[in-house]
């Protein structure tokens, strides 16, 4: 071999200071000529800054206030978003539609929000981020607002309103990550980013506790949509104030140079990049599952509770308490586990985020098969059964994002947030929550026995145990493109690297763990042999 053991060796171990290393050490190119193995960047020119907020003239306490209002503004999305599931009953009767028609309320939420995410990310990757994001949530809040008007002979109308509130927050989303990433990096990144998504589980349970209590409280489900309009309002007020636009790229030493290229070389470079493409995949699973448990639950776990006749209000308001509460709580374990999890695993292993993922995948799914099958035996069981299959749910979500935002170059991360979304809800909870509805109809058959629509609906949501397994499977072949990628990035970040360069040459390769141990085995015996 060209090369000792302990040459091999050295990217896998972990640095003095007890730092993850930086993916650049963390990773050995192959030639087409294979006995020849080669170090692409040398230790000294790796990047050692520390992980603080950088940016310009952005100071600590600028950059950890602007991560406060953004995880403000994130808990509000997702509150506005499930705001419907909670009083999704009493929109059927009021509409009288039925399953299908009911899926389709976030069906055409999320198609009109994948559909405009692309221009956001585009206009998010050049222009002005803050005002790109605020323009954005005023007119999610509008939208909103204007749907609780709609009176009940007027279902379409509805329907668009809907529709339309997603644009707005399609502006939001694919733009607000990167501004952390641009003020972050390292270990503190994915921490800021913590706190960043653990506002979607945590807004989401809001959004059925919140929207499901104001409604008994008003006596209409019309004010459950007439909450986050306002807090909407103070969030673009906050945004102005307090959120900068960093410098894309800065927080991770970028090349002065780096400029954008046009959208459809964007494309093609994110379609060339396995761990991203494969990330995706992997999350298009947790939002077909999400979508459809978001949706679909609070009514399931209702008709299980039933006599056969509709749920009472009193009834569907607790249910919703109990599951807003166990979707904050599996939120904020989750997704502070596996953030942290995933931190501490890649000291050890630079491969650690996709493998977190994918055991939160195939953990959650004996879960919820299990919690679906007892709803009606033992619902403090089921609730419990819930809580643990959501958490294991949760644990992906730092470290999907995180993953896009190191293995893409900074100027094409709002593309790439929007290039990911429109995939996981065009193939996910799009989907899903109008897929669980037309199943359900189809086994019901027309029955209107809220029994029958219990068994009908526990059939259609056991579909989404085997997108669990699917999921984790993808998250694992992440896995092994992870570390090359995340290198190539880092080094086109630094300018130590053109993005346009031949690849066929020098092609990154997977870490593979059976080598790794054998080297690290060979190394041991050579130690033990020369003392």
């Amino acid at each position: 071999m060209a090369e000792s053991t302990d040459d091999l060796l050295e990217p896998f171990l972990p640095e003095e200071n007890g730092d993850l290393p930086d993916a650049s050490k963390s990773f050995k190119t192959r030639s087409r000529d294979p006995t020849r193995i080669t170090n692409v960047v040398s230790d000294s020119d790796v990047s050692t800054s520390v992980a603080a907020p950088v940016g310009g003239n952005i100071g600590n306490t600028r950059a950890y206030l602007a991560v406060a209002v953004m995880v403000y503004i994130n808990l509000l999305n997702y509150m506005d978003r499930f705001t419907i599931a909670g009083v999704l009953i009493d929109i059927q009767s009021f509409y009288s539609i039925s399953n299908s028609d009911a899926g389709l309320l976030q069906t055409s939420f999320i198609l009109s929000y994948m559909v405009l995410a692309p221009l956001f990310g585009y206009l998010g990757d050049r222009y002005n981020r803050k005002f790109l994001m605020a323009a954005g949530i005023l007119f999610w809040s509008g939208t909103t607002l204007a749907g609780s008007f709609i009176p009940k002979e007027h279902f379409w109308l509805f329907l668009m309103m809907r529709a339309m509130v997603g644009i707005g927050e399609a502006s939001y989303s694919t733009i607000a990550p990167t501004i952390i990433a641009d003020m972050f990096t390292k270990d503190r990144r994915t921490t800021m980013l913590t706190f960043f998504y653990f506002a979607t589980p945590v807004g989401s349970g809001l959004g059925f506790i919140v929207g499901t209590n104001v409604a008994k409280l008003l006596g209409a489900w019309q004010w459950a949509l007439r909450v986050t309009p306002v807090l909407g309002v103070v969030a673009v007020v906050l945004i102005l104030l307090f959120v900068p636009n960093p410098p894309r790229g800065e927080a991770d030493g970028g090349n002065h140079r780096l400029t954008n290229t046009s959208f459809l070389t964007d494309i093609k470079q994110l379609c060339r990049n396995g761990s991203f493409m494969l990330d995706t995949a992997g999350f298009t699973c947790v939002s077909f599952v999400t979508g459809a448990l978001a949706l679909w639950a609070p009514s399931f776990f209702a008709y299980a509770m039933t006599d056969g006749h509709k749920p009472t209000d009193k009834m569907q308001a607790d249910i919703a308490l109990i599951f807003g509460g166990i979707t904050c709580a599996a939120g904020v374990i989750g997704t502070v586990a596996g953030a942290e999890w995933g931190k501490r695993w890649k000291k050890s292993n630079p491969a650690a985020d996709p493998i977190v993922c994918a055991i939160g995948m195939l953990g959650c799914m004996p879960f919820l098969y299990f919690a679906l099958l007892l709803a009606r035996t033992n619902i403090i069981v089921t609730y419990v059964l819930v809580l643990l299959g959501e958490i294991f749910l949760c644990l992906n979500w730092t470290l999907v994002a995180d993953i896009v935002l190191y293995v893409v170059i900074p100027t094409r991360r709002s593309t790439a947030e929007a290039v990911q979304i429109v995939i996981c809800h065009l193939l996910g909870d799009a989907g899903s929550p109008y897929l669980i509805g037309i199943v359900s109809d189809a086994i019901a058959s027309g029955h209107d026995n809220y029994l029958i629509k219990y068994q009908s609906l526990k059939y259609a949501l056991l579909i989404n145990t085997f997108v669990c397994v699917i999921g984790g499977a993808f998250f694992l072949a992440c896995a092994f493109f992870i570390v090359g990628d995340r290198a190539r990035a880092d080094r086109i970040t630094r300018g130590e690297e053109s993005e346009h360069s031949d690849l066929g040459n020098n092609l990154i390769l997977p870490v593979d763990p059976l080598d790794s141990y054998l080297h690290q085995t060979e190394t041991l015996m050579d130690d033990n042999t020369r003392t």
